[in-house]
């Protein structure tokens, strides 16, 4: 799966970066390669089911698949 994210220098120092496809999808990181990095955590946390989400569907199968 390929999304663009934006990278935006913090006024504190090191960068923000956020998924505009995913509203609320938002990190940091002292470096662009610590904010890249922090964000694919935030993503993965972002598209994951939770529980509560999954058992809401009556008769639901769940399946784990790679994009």
């Amino acid at each position: 799966m390929k999304l663009q994210v934006l990278l935006e220098p913090s006024e504190a120092g090191g960068y923000t970066v956020s998924v505009p496809s995913l509203p609320g999808c938002i990190s940091e990181g002292e470096s662009i390669e610590d904010a890249l990095s922090n964000i694919r955590e935030a993503i993965a946390l972002y598209l994951k089911p939770t529980e509560d989400s999954l058992s809401a569907i009556d008769g639901a199968i769940v399946r784990e698949i790679v994009v």
